[in-house]
């Protein structure tokens, strides 16, 4: 299974692509948190990194799935797919190596990101005036919805053989259960409002931004996480 995960790895880093999609994303981001208006930090007056958490999630809702829409999908168009079936490997193992593998690409993107909040705590004044435990619940809860995002999108690339058919079904499921279910809680009223909002993936990143960081957000993102990750496994046995 390592030796699957490394082979990912090397995957995308020999690929070109790879190193547009994550400058592209760094530039984005960048360019959101201290350049355009309205969101720069530099235009708020206080050391705040409001808009980069507030952004950073539609930024991902199209990263993600540019990452994994060939981890399964690549491999059935080239045919190595019946290839990696037929070794050792059992269908959870080479799941949990290509997600991992997601997993640690989304953290060579995102760590760069971490010159904002010293930038931040150097901009504040006085020096360190800043919520670190807001800034900290916040990244934490970045990384869950990347997370999510992530097993969206392995699932979405398990679906086709075709990567741009993935990548746009992934970015409709990550969108749809980012923003989607929040906008249709609004329009509904009573329980089923609630129902809906807690639902909805951010609803429980916005929680996680507070500060705290509160069981129900976790076993939420693990929970659903690990039920894009089950129905991965359960679409590629029964297509085997």
């Amino acid at each position: 299974m390592v030796s699957l995960l490394f082979k990912e790895i090397n995957a995308f880093f020999s690929n070109l692509s790879a190193y547009l999609i994550t400058s592209i994303f760094l530039v984005a981001l960048g360019l959101i948190v201290w350049v355009f208006p309205g969101s720069s930090v530099l235009d708020y007056g206080y050391a705040d990194l409001d808009s980069f958490f507030t952004y950073t999630p539609f930024v991902f809702i199209f990263l993600l799935p540019a990452i994994t829409m060939g981890m399964v999908a690549e491999e059935k168009s080239t045919g190595t797919w019946e290839l990696l079936k037929t070794s050792p490997l059992r269908s959870h193992h080479i799941i949990l190596a290509k997600y991992l593998a997601a997993l640690l690409l989304v953290l060579f993107a995102l760590l760069p990101t971490l010159v904002y909040y010293f930038s931040v705590v150097q901009l504040g004044d006085p020096v360190g005036n800043i919520d670190s435990a807001g800034f900290f619940g916040s990244y934490i809860g970045l990384f869950l919805v990347a997370a999510l995002f992530a097993a969206i999108g392995l699932f979405s690339s398990s679906l086709t053989s075709n990567q741009i058919m993935a990548f746009v079904i992934a970015v409709f499921l990550c969108f749809l259960l980012y923003g989607g279910v929040g906008a249709l809680a609004a329009l509904s009223s009573g329980d089923s409002a609630v129902l809906l909002e807690e639902l909805g993936i951010g609803f429980h990143f916005e929680q996680m931004g507070r500060g705290v960081i509160v069981s129900e957000n976790l076993f939420y993102f693990l929970g659903m996480i690990l039920t894009w990750l089950v129905l991965t496994w359960m679409l590629i046995e029964r297509n085997d």
